[in-house]
C-alpha cells in the first residue's frame, strides 16, 4: 500500500497536482485497505506530497483505522453538522498548506463534502483526477490478479449450485435470490460486486440492464443470467445463459453467434492491441451475420475493485493493452419479442497473451 501511495504522489506531481481528496470508495481501499460506505457523514482522504495523508471521519468510524495498511492522520468529528467544517479546517491546519490544484474523482466525490472542501481550501481549483487514478489501478500485481481468481471461481461455483433450481414455475426474483445465497455460501463477501441479474423470456432477456422480476420462467425460455461475487474486495462478473426446454430456432442462431462474437473477443486479447480492437473482433462476427443493430452496447469494461472500472472497450478507444489489465469481453444480441443472449467472461492479459479467468462453458446450460 504504501508503495501505491508512492507511486500516486509521483503521477500527482508529474500531472501538477498538489492535493488529492477521496470519498469513500474503491480508490480509498486500493490506497489503505479500509472500506467506508457513504452515508449522511462526510469521510475525506486527503494526500499531499512529503506529509502523512489525513482522513477526516466520523468518530465513530475511527476504531477502523487500525486496520489501515499506510499511515493515516485522523481528524473526527461528532455527530453534531455544525461542527463538520471544523474538522476540515483543522485538516487544513495539519497538512498546512493551501493547495492551488487539488483532484478529485469526478463520478465518486459529491457535493456535501466538496461545499466542505471549498470553505477549508477556498484558494484551490478542483480539477479531475480520474485518468491518474485509472492509471494507477488498471494494471493488476499478482495479489490482486489471485483475488479475481478466487471470486471468478466462487461465482462459477454459486451458479453451479443454483442451476438444479430452475425450472418451469420458477421466478426471475426467487433464482436471483437463490444465487445470491449460494454465492454467500460459497465465499463471496456480501457486498457483491453488483445485484444479479436474471432475465426470460420474449421480451425481458432482451433487456441487457433488466431487473429480475416476478415473471415465472416457461418452457421455451431464454434466461440471461449476469452475476459476480466479491473476493478481498476484488470483483468477478460473467454471464452465461440457461435454454429452458427446446427454444425457437432463431434464439438458437442467436446464441451460436454470440458465442462465436465472445470467441473471436477472447481470441484478440493480447498486450500492445487496442482495446478498441477488441470490441471490433467481437463486433464483426455479429455484423457479419446480420444482427448489428441488435448488438447495443461496448463489448466490455475493465473490472478490478469496481465492477465497471478503465479500460472500457469500445471502439473508439486506443488504449494499448498492458499485462495486468483485466476486463469483460460480453457481446451479445437483443430483439425484443423474440428474446437476447450474452455471453461474458473476464480476461487478463498476461506477457504474451491472454488468460480468461472465468471458465465454465459458454454454450447454453439447458434444463427442463
Amino acid at each position: 500500500m504504501n508503495d501505491r501511495i508512492a507511486r500516486l504522489t509521483q503521477a500527482m506531481q508529474a500531472a501538477n497536482l498538489d492535493m488529492l481528496a477521496l470519498n469513500p470508495g474503491a480508490s480509498l481501499t486500493y490506497l489503505t485497505g479500509l472500506h467506508f460506505h457513504t452515508s449522511e457523514r462526510p469521510t475525506v482522504f486527503l494526500l499531499t506530497p512529503r506529509k502523512t495523508p489525513v482522513i477526516i471521519l466520523a468518530a465513530l468510524e475511527a476504531n477502523k483505522l487500525k486496520n489501515s495498511s499506510s499511515p493515516l492522520e485522523p481528524v473526527t468529528y461528532g455527530d453534531n453538522p455544525h461542527t463538520w467544517q471544523t474538522a476540515f479546517m483543522e485538516a487544513r491546519e495539519k497538512l498546512g498548506i493551501a493547495p492551488p490544484r487539488v483532484g478529485v474523482e469526478p463520478t465518486a466525490l459529491r457535493f456535501m463534502e466538496l461545499k466542505y472542501l471549498q470553505a477549508a481550501f477556498p484558494e484551490s481549483e478542483f480539477i479531475s483526477a480520474e485518468d491518474i487514478l485509472a492509471s494507477l489501478r488498471m494494471s493488476k500485481d499478482e495479489s490482486e490478479v489471485e483475488n479475481m481468481r478466487q471470486a471468478a471461481k466462487i461465482a462459477q461455483e454459486a451458479f453451479l449450485a443454483t442451476l438444479p433450481t430452475i425450472k418451469p414455475g420458477i421466478s426471475e426474483l426467487t433464482i436471483a435470490a437463490e444465487l445470491s445465497a449460494q454465492l454467500l455460501r460459497h465465499g463471496s463477501q456480501s457486498e457483491f460486486p453488483f445485484p444479479p441479474i436474471v432475465s426470460s423470456g420474449p421480451f425481458n432477456s432482451a433487456d441487457p440492464h433488466a431487473v429480475p422480476s416476478q415473471r415465472l420462467v416457461q418452457s421455451g425460455d431464454v434466461i440471461v443470467i449476469d452475476w459476480g461475487a466479491r473476493y478481498q474486495n476484488y470483483a468477478s462478473d460473467i454471464t452465461r445463459c440457461v435454454a429452458v426446454g427446446v427454444l425457437s430456432p432463431e434464439v438458437e442462431n442467436i446464441a451460436n453467434i454470440v458465442i462465436q462474437a465472445n470467441a473471436a473477443g477472447r481470441a484478440a486479447c493480447k498486450p500492445g492491441v487496442s482495446a478498441g480492437s477488441i470490441d471490433d473482433a467481437a463486433r464483426r462476427v455479429i455484423e457479419k451475420a446480420g444482427y448489428g443493430p441488435h448488438f447495443n452496447h461496448r463489448v466490455g469494461h475493465g473490472l478490478g475493485m469496481e465492477a465497471h472500472e478503465s479500460p472500457y472497450m469500445f471502439a473508439e478507444n486506443d488504449y494499448l493493452l498492458i499485462p495486468g489489465n483485466v476486463f469483460t469481453v460480453e457481446p451479445g444480441i437483443y430483439i425484443s419479442g423474440t428474446g437476447g443472449v450474452r455471453i461474458e467472461d473476464d480476461m487478463l492479459i498476461t506477457a504474451d497473451g491472454a488468460e480468461s479467468l472465468t471458465t465454465l462453458p459458454r454454450e447454453l446450460f439447458r434444463v427442463g
